[in-house]
């Protein structure tokens, strides 16, 4: 598996599994497969209603811990901040049934972010996550948080598809030392992303499907992927995108499908801020 190396020096995988919208009675089993596959980057979240059922995939996969990556994500939090987040981390750390993970990422943007952001940096400094970074973060937030706090994100997930490449904020990232993590890769197979024929035709040179051919695009970018599945086939398919590489000309061809627009929300619409800001998670 190719990996990355983060700000801190922790290294990721660059191809992990994702549980995002896979109910809790179905997780056990999508990531057992998705571990006797050969993923080692487990991506969850409180917000997913998974994390209980992740832990007992890894508890019962037999796979030393040393050798996963594990990420959670913390949700917007009330006042005091710093005492809740580090309640939510725990609360997640007791479903994960693990006493660290790799990766604690704040879900969204939203909420009291600086403190939020602290009680993660004191998490950081204790052991409890080897890396702590951020989800849905737009590059004017992202450098706001950067500037005004000690440890700068190892990560930003974003939505980054075909459709949403985010090239010029890939650079700013690259900048400033904060790793690409796409979210939505397949951009959920919106504007016929699986029939689309440029990414068909560039599949056949190689014997691949449009699936492959995305993550490609994505890994070769140095973009960090979580594909979904819940098909032991589809995750191998999925897994199995490191025996080609696309042509500058193909990467280019690639670029000209960019909307620059998301497919899904936008985090600067009021509507959408009231609507995560105010929503709570189930104690």
């Amino acid at each position: 598996m190719k990996t990355v190396t983060l700000n801190n020096g922790v290294v990721m995988p660059l191809l992990g599994f994702g549980v995002y919208q896979i109910p809790a009675e179905d997780t056990e089993r999508a990531v057992s497969d998705a571990l006797a596959a050969g993923y080692r980057l487990l991506d969850t979240a409180a917000a997913y209603g998974n994390e209980e059922a992740v832990g007992h995939a890894i508890a019962s996969s037999g796979i030393p811990r040393g050798d996963l990556f594990v990420t959670t994500k913390l949700w917007v939090q009330d006042a005091p901040a710093q005492d809740n987040t580090r309640r939510a981390f725990e609360t997640s750390l007791t479903k994960l049934g693990l006493d660290h993970v790799d990766l604690y990422l704040m879900h969204q943007p939203f909420g009291d972010v600086y403190g939020q952001w602290r009680a993660m940096e004191a998490l950081n400094r204790e052991g409890l996550t080897r890396a702590i970074g951020v989800a849905n973060f737009y590059p004017d937030r992202l450098i706001d948080l950067i500037v005004n706090n000690e440890i700068t994100p190892a990560v930003n997930q974003i939505e980054t598809h075909p459709f949403f490449q985010r090239t010029d904020y890939h650079a700013l990232m690259r900048e400033h030392g904060v790793q690409h993590q796409s979210w939505g890769g397949f951009a959920e197979g919106k504007n016929d992303l699986f029939a689309n024929p440029l990414l068909a035709d560039v599949g056949k040179d190689y014997g691949k499907s449009v699936a492959q051919v995305v993550l490609r695009w994505l890994t070769q970018r140095d973009v960090i992927t979580i594909p979904k599945s819940v098909r032991a086939e589809r995750m191998a398919e999925n897994f199995d995108v490191f025996d080609f590489d696309l042509t500058d000309e193909q990467m280019a061809e690639i670029a000209t499908l960019d909307t620059g627009r998301s497919l899904f929300f936008d985090h600067h619409d009021p509507e959408i801020v009231a609507w995560l800001a105010k929503r709570r998670l189930d104690a």
